[in-house]
């Protein structure tokens, strides 16, 4: 039985999404799951959010690939066997990590050549396509993970389509602005174009022995991130993008009929307005840590420790009802 994987994307940059990851799979280890962070984005934010600078170098600049993403692919990738067991970078107990690699993006190449051939019921096709899932499933053997997070980039790519393959359910954070609309515009036929492209794909499999994702990539819902505030109300700049949300979703997303008439607090597809929590995200930076753990030794002193208190309420809350969502039973450590 294969562990539940959520990836959070948008094809839209710069909407907080690496940060939501990272936030969030503290929180969830927090809450007593074991968690599998690993980076599908080239881009490798997720993996500098996490691991300190001397780390880093040791990982790329050593020239130490097998401990990335791209390690355990490179074997498939170069034509000398079949993905292999990822090295695991321990962040704290419930918590590990499958570091990124730039390197990642020169399997681009591959996974487009082959996602035709699986047509053909090429088995080799088969085994490029699923190299993500199978991958994150040997990861969560090796840590006991009861959830998989991937944090991807902002684009519709052949990377991607393979990630979103390997992904149980999708959270699609939203920035309250015309960009993140549009996004869904685009995104929407596009996930259902690939679910319906897999479903044949998978007809095609002649090795009945290859276990490969199902790709049910199914949408929990959605987080409207770093919306201003004054007197706790969003800025009147960004209700006409926010007011349009529930609608889009719909009809972009789930393929309904729009609800226009519905408000965002209101809707039940929207998990939350996540605050936009200004000095304290790059003061968390600075920590390596996440801001709900920030102490007045970080410098979180005075209002902003009740703004850390808030955080953690808003993550802790936001946890659940992922988890809820996705089937995840989460019962608090002893």
């Amino acid at each position: 039985m294969s562990v539940p994987v959520i990836a959070f994307f948008n094809n839209k940059g710069g909407v907080g999404k690496t940060s939501l990851v990272y936030h969030i799979a503290w929180m969830m280890s927090e809450l007593g799951l074991r968690v599998l962070a690993a980076d599908l984005d080239p881009q490798c934010n997720l993996t500098t959010a996490f691991l300190e600078e001397e780390q880093l170098e040791s990982l790329w600049l050593e020239d130490k690939r097998e401990a990335s993403i791209f390690g355990a692919i490179r074997p498939i990738k170069e034509g000398e066997g079949d993905v292999v067991r990822p090295m695991l970078w321990r962040i704290k107990e419930r918590l590990h990590l499958i570091p990124g690699d730039m390197e990642l993006s020169r399997f681009e190449d591959d996974l487009s050549e082959t996602w035709p051939k699986c047509l053909e019921g090429d088995g080799r096709a088969f085994r490029v396509t699923s190299a993500f899932w199978r991958v994150l499933q040997l990861g969560t053997k090796e840590c006991g993970a009861d959830v998989v997070l991937v944090d991807l980039g902002p684009n519709l790519g052949a990377i991607n389509r393979s990630a979103i393959i390997a992904s149980d359910y999708l959270v699609i954070p939203l920035g309250p602005d015309l960009y993140s609309l549009q996004g869904l515009h685009n995104l929407g036929p596009t996930l259902n174009d690939w679910r319906v492209a897999w479903e044949k794909r998978l007809k095609e499999n002649k090795n009945k022995k290859l276990i490969l994702p199902p790709g049910h990539m199914k949408p929990l819902g959605y987080i409207v991130m770093q919306h201003s505030e004054r007197l706790n109300r969003p800025v009147k700049s960004y209700d006409k993008w926010v007011e349009r949300m529930p609608g889009s979703y719909r009809k972009f997303i789930l393929g309904q009929a729009s609800a226009e008439d519905v408000e965002v607090s209101k809707d039940p597809h929207c998990f939350v307005l996540l605050k936009h929590y200004r000095s304290l995200m790059p003061m968390a930076q600075e920590a390596r840590k996440p801001i709900f753990h920030l102490k007045p030794a970080d410098g979180a002193m005075g209002s902003h420790m009740y703004a850390v208190h808030s955080a953690y309420q808003d993550f802790e809350k936001l946890s659940h009802e992922i988890a809820k969502r996705a089937g995840i039973f989460i019962s608090y450590p002893d």
